[in-house]
């Protein structure tokens, strides 16, 4: 196996982890109500990840919570900015 395919590989084992533990966690009543969905769209980008604003909708939809989609997507355009994917 060369180098690159054994950090692809790695990259990918780790996105799987992460988005195992991701789906499963959920979202408390405290950190729907305590969320800066700016932050989170931005982590959500340094991370790779997709937009994840309906899950967190329906995760905090029980706790009488409404994500702010506009604040999230904006921080996950930024984050993408400053965290581009390279393949280095």
């Amino acid at each position: 196996m060369s180098s690159i395919d054994a950090r692809l590989s790695l990259r990918t084992s780790a996105l799987l982890v992460i988005f195992a533990l991701h789906g499963c966690a959920g979202m408390s009543d405290v950190e729907c109500r305590g969320a800066n969905w700016y932050d989170v769209g931005y982590r959500d980008a340094r991370y790779k990840l997709q937009s994840q604003a309906e899950v967190y909708a329906m995760q905090c939809a029980p706790h009488g919570v409404q994500v702010d989609a506009g604040s999230y997507e904006q921080g996950l355009r930024q984050g993408r900015f400053d965290f581009p994917d390279r393949m280095t």
